[in-house]
Formats: C-alpha cells, structure tokens, sequence
C-alpha cells in the first residue's frame, strides 16, 4: 500500500452554489475566520465560486512569508483591489527588482535615528490638536485617532512646513477614499469597473489626491533647491544639512524615482499609517476606559517618566507599559483579519496541494486569536507581554507581517502610537465610553463599527484656561 502524495485538503462546511463562503465572510467574518481552526492546517473555503486555502497553522504561515516566500508572490483578491488605488506602492508591487530596489530605498526613512528626528515635532501636532478638544464634549473616537494619525505622519512625512491648506484638504479627503476604497475590496472588480456615481466619485478623490501629492512634491522640492543653495553658499559644501522630513528621502535619492512612483509610495504610506494606527488607538481607548487599572499604571508609568512637563520624544522608550497595552490592542483586534498570496507554481503546503494561481489566505487575526498561543484570547491583558511569554508568541503575532514583505513602518508605527496615547493621557484625566461597547466590523481591518466618548480635562489645565481668560482683555465681568 502506496503512502499519498497529498493530504486531502479539508472544505469548510456551509458553501452555498455560486456564492460558496462569500455570505459567512460578509455576515460574520471574524467568527468564520477563527471556526476554520477546528477544520485542519489548511482549509479550503470558496469565495464566489473561486477556492482560496486557508492556513490556520502559524508555523505554515512563516512557510509562506518567510522560508517559501518565493512558491507564494503578494497578490490575491485584496491585494489586487487596493492596487488600483495605491499603484505600485510598496504594499502592492508585485515581489521582484522593483519592489527591492524601493524597499531599500525607503528602508532608512523608518530607522529608529530617522524617526527620531521628527519625534518632537509630531508630539507638538498633536498636542495642539488634542488641545481643541472640549471638555467633556462626545468626540467620535475612531474619527478623532485617524485625524491624528494621519497629522502626525503628514509632519513625519512632509515636515512641518507643508503649507496648510494641503494639511486640511489630505485630512478632509482621507477618511472618504478609504471607505471608497474598502467598498471595492468587497465588491467583485466587474462592479467597481461600472459607471456607477459612487464609482465615479471614489476616481475622482484618488485623481485629487495624486494632484495634492503632486503639490507637496514640488513644494518641498522648492524647499530642498533653497535649503540646498542656502547650506552651500553658507558651508560650501551643498550636503552639510540633512534632510529632515522623510519624502526627502526619496526626493533626494541618487536613483530618483519617476513622479508616479512618487505618488504610489506617498498613498501607500498615507493609507497604512492611517487605517491601522488609528484602528488600534481607538480599540485601545475602549479597552483602557473599561479597565481602570490599566487607566492607572499607564497614568503612573506616565507621571514616573515626565514628572510635571509635556511629553518629549526621548521619554518613548521608557513608556514600557504603554507599550504593552498597545501591543495587546493590537493583538486582540487584528487589525488585519485576512491577507492573501497568490502560489506561483504547483506546490505542497503542509501536505497539501496548492495549484498555481491559488489564493493562498493567512490572518493575523486569527493566529493571535490562537487559545494555544494566548490562554483566554478574548482577554484584554497587557501584561501577557511582561510576564516573560513574549518569546513563546512570536511565531503568531503577525500583526505587521513576515519576512521580506514585512511591513516597513513597524518602528514608526510603535513610536506614533505611543506618542498620541501619551499625549492623550496627559491632556485628558479621564475617559468616559459614552455609546454601547463597540462592536468589531472586519472590513479592511478589524476596527469599531461605532465608539463615541468623553474626555474630562485635567483640573490644572481647566484652571489655568479659566485663568487665562478672566486676564483677557476681552472678558467681560460675570453678572450676578
């Protein structure tokens, strides 16, 4: 008796004719997701009438990142929807010279020194913003984080001379092109090609973005020319101030890149830095207002750290805590619940057999939803990440990817995160969830479908504005 080639390939239950999986990843995703565990390492689910293998086993996921990257290219479904609004950004360009060359020029953009050199400016974006808001006023939360988000990384970004009616029409155009954008991940690519109004709207947002792009482009390109003749007439030597604002890196690269891969790249970084960044701010305010401990220590770690005084870049790193109640927001919801490959030849996975062209399907999600990897996952428990366990979770904690397709803004992600919580904290005393709990909507990532809450400001702060008021010159006396 002959031992099989392959190991059949198990089908997850409730596939309907012509639809297959499709209704259960539209009506309930995340359950769905997490069910295929109990189905095998790989598991064959149907979207529309198309087969896509799904791998729920965490060491044949690096298989696909890492070790056997090369059997799976990035592509698939998704991938393929966002590539017509990112280009060939670097989370879309197909695996190859183009991508390398590009990942390692942009690599140095988001090193811990570069980073560094925008921290202080990026705190001051935020603090002014965190400062308009009123007192005890019901702020929509996951609004308000990817407002800050994308400030904060347009500083980064374009540095902090970007003129202001740019600033304003980036922040004002953002919110609709990713919910533009998430509607043609759903939908099959006959219906985005339709002449459809909100087809039509979503091309005409992407079309200004590439224009306000272009605008910053030539704008810090101006800047660089006068920086540049002024250093040189100054120092005579034309490299004696380096550039700051990281576009700059790409401006100035020794192999410049042409003006559409500028703009795929400034879409690509836009888009991540703001849908994820601001998905795991907003889960980890709900999480810290239902848990006052958490509240607590993180005001304790804060106060250790600053004393009296505002928040400074060189405090980051000793924001441990934060840290931790950051990075299990970030495990619990996602924030990216289904990501896909497409294999480029026949190939075995595990025992099982991946024609060519399959979609290969892998969910961070639902590895760090894993009870055998993270006892009692639905627990929001920070302290999973201090009690020596971090090593043993490595390998399914795939929030920012694997191997050479790793996602390259992992350092400035963590910085920009704990940048805007601290900032929060510091102006806020106390926060109050003023809606029903959430409940997670997994669309592109796994974020609230509604949160809504209060920030009290701290007593010092509302004395020194009362303060400051009644010595305005405009005030007026109080009547009886």
């Amino acid at each position: 008796m002959t031992t099989p080639l392959f190991t059949p390939t198990p089908t997850a239950p409730g596939s309907f004719p012509l639809i297959g999986h499709a209704h259960r990843l539209a009506r309930t995703p995340l359950p769905f997701m997490a069910s295929l565990r109990e189905h095998g390492s790989v598991v064959r689910i149907r979207i529309g009438t198309t087969p896509a293998y799904v791998v729920t086993d965490p060491a044949l996921t690096r298989k696909v990142l890492v070790t056997d990257a090369a059997d799976f290219t990035k592509g698939g479904k998704i991938i393929d929807a966002l590539r017509v609004f990112f280009g060939d950004g670097l989370a879309t360009v197909a695996d190859g010279d183009v991508h390398l060359r590009n990942r390692r020029l942009m690599q140095p953009m988001f090193n811990k020194a570069h980073i560094a050199t925008r921290g202080d400016a990026m705190i001051n974006q935020v603090q002014s913003m965190v400062d308009a808001w009123e007192d005890g006023e019901h702020r929509d939360v996951f609004a308000d984080m990817n407002n800050l988000t994308l400030a904060a990384f347009l500083v980064a970004l374009f540095g902090t001379d970007l003129p202001p009616h740019l600033q304003e029409e980036f922040t004002a155009l953002m919110p609709a092109i990713m919910k533009g954008t998430i509607r043609q991940t759903i939908l099959p690519p006959w219906a985005n090609r339709l002449p459809l109004p909100a087809n039509r709207a979503h091309a005409a947002r992407v079309a200004r973005l590439r224009t306000l792009i272009d605008q910053a482009i030539d704008h810090h390109t101006s800047q660089l020319s006068t920086k540049s003749a002024t250093t040189t007439q100054a120092t005579g030597c034309p490299h004696a101030d380096r550039p700051t604002g990281l576009f700059e890196t790409l401006l100035t690269a020794p192999e410049p890149l042409s003006r559409q891969q500028l703009q795929d790249e400034a879409i690509t970084l836009l888009t991540g830095a703001i849908e994820t960044t601001g998905t795991t701010l907003a889960w980890s305010l709900y999480e810290i207002s239902q848990h006052p401990h958490v509240e607590q220590r993180l005001r304790a770690e804060l106060t250790s750290v600053c004393q009296d005084r505002p928040l400074r870049y060189t405090d980051v790193d000793q924001l441990h805590y934060a840290r931790s109640v950051l990075q299990e927001a970030v495990r619990k919801y996602g924030p990216a619940w289904m990501v896909t490959r497409t294999a480029t030849r026949d190939t075995k996975l595990g025992g099982h057999a991946i024609p060519a062209g399959a979609d290969v399907v892998w969910s961070p999600y639902l590895h760090q939803h894993d009870p055998e990897v993270f006892p009692d996952p639905e627990r929001f428990d920070p302290d999973r990440w201090t009690r020596g366990e971090a090593a043993a979770t490595r390998g399914s904690f795939l929030a920012f990817g694997d191997g050479r397709r790793k996602c390259i803004g992992e350092n400035f992600a963590w910085a920009e995160l704990q940048i805007i919580l601290a900032t929060i904290l510091q102006n806020c005393s106390h926060l109050q969830l003023t809606t029903r709990p959430p409940r997670p909507q997994a669309v592109v990532t796994v974020k609230p479908d509604r949160l809504t809450m209060s920030y009290s400001r701290p007593t010092t702060t509302r004395n020194k504005d009362d303060e400051d008021q009644a010595h305005s010159p405009t005030a007026q006396p109080s009547t009886p």
